[in-house]
This record gives C-alpha cells, sequence and structure tokens, in this order.
C-alpha cells in the first residue's frame, strides 16, 4: 500500500507563504485502452511537473510509456512469435486547477499537446520469417482531467485521472 501511495502521489511544492502551491510533481500509473477492434490494453507509467503562474493555471509538461507483450502461435504448425509494443508521449500544455493550499479536494482540467511514438517489434526465434520492427512518430495530444485529495501539506494523492489521447503518427 505505501509503495502504491508513493507511486500515485502528487507532490505540490510551496516556495513561499502563497496562498496557492507554485510548483507539482507527479508519478503514477497508467492504463492505456486503444481503440483498434482487438484486446489492447497497455501498462506502464506517467510523470509530469507543473509550475503554477497564479492560483487557477499552470503550464505542464507530462511524459508517459506504456507496454504490451503478446505471445501466439499463427497456426498449428507454426512456432510461437513474439510482439512487443510501446507508446509514447512527450506533451505539453495548460492546466487548470485551484490550487489553494487550504483546499483538501482539488479537481483538474489539462489540455496537451506534443509528440507521439509507437513502437512494434515482433521475434520468431525458431521461424524463417525474419524479425519485424517499426517506429512511428507523430502529433499527439491528451485532454482530460481528474482529482487530487490533499493528504498533507506537500503531498496529495491522485484519486483518478481520465485523458482522451489521440494520435496521429
Amino acid at each position: 500500500s505505501l509503495c502504491f501511495l508513493a507511486l500515485t502521489s502528487s507532490f505540490g511544492l510551496a516556495q513561499n507563504s502563497d496562498d496557492y502551491n507554485k510548483n507539482e510533481f507527479y508519478v503514477g500509473y497508467s492504463n492505456q485502452q486503444i481503440d483498434n477492434g482487438t484486446d489492447n490494453t497497455f501498462n506502464g507509467f506517467e510523470g509530469a511537473y507543473v509550475r503554477n503562474f497564479s492560483r487557477y493555471v499552470g503550464v505542464k509538461a507530462n511524459f508517459s510509456a506504456a507496454y504490451k507483450n503478446d505471445t501466439f502461435t499463427t497456426s498449428a504448425v507454426q512456432p510461437i512469435r513474439e510482439t512487443k509494443q510501446s507508446i509514447y508521449n512527450i506533451l505539453g500544455g495548460i492546466q487548470i486547477k485551484d490550487n489553494a493550499s487550504n483546499k483538501r479536494l482539488q479537481p483538474f482540467a489539462h489540455l496537451l499537446v506534443g509528440v507521439g511514438n509507437n513502437r512494434v517489434n515482433t521475434n520468431c526465434p525458431t521461424c524463417t520469417i525474419p524479425d519485424f520492427k517499426t517506429s512511428s512518430t507523430g502529433i499527439a495530444g491528451a485532454f482530460g482531467g481528474g482529482l487530487d485529495i490533499k493528504l498533507s501539506d506537500k503531498v496529495n494523492c491522485r484519486a483518478i485521472q481520465i485523458d482522451y489521447n489521440p494520435m496521429r503518427v
């Protein structure tokens, strides 16, 4: 439980006695669902830094990585094939949140744009077909929000975050 809390905490560190937190750091678990008609559930992590310029508006930098590994047979006579897939996002934008230091519940919304990268690596050690590797990079975004719950003056717990993350690669 302690490790889970540490990995999903959002740290708000106030630099002086203003009525809002100037800096926020976040590291947590990420589950991404890809909509392409098959079961594409990716698991990974997300990290973010927010510099708040007022009580309500901050600039956010975000990095996320998610991974999926599959092992399958292509037919009864074909050997096992392994596929490793990964998704990376480097995004930046605006976060809207009431960062008052006395608020226990702090809902937020953000609008982020940047670069996304998809990688696929297919490997079959005993096949006559060669291994296949591909990587695609293009524009990406994240539009969504969530809820932080204040645990102490310097530590918040991110209760939930939901984003729509379109990528054009």
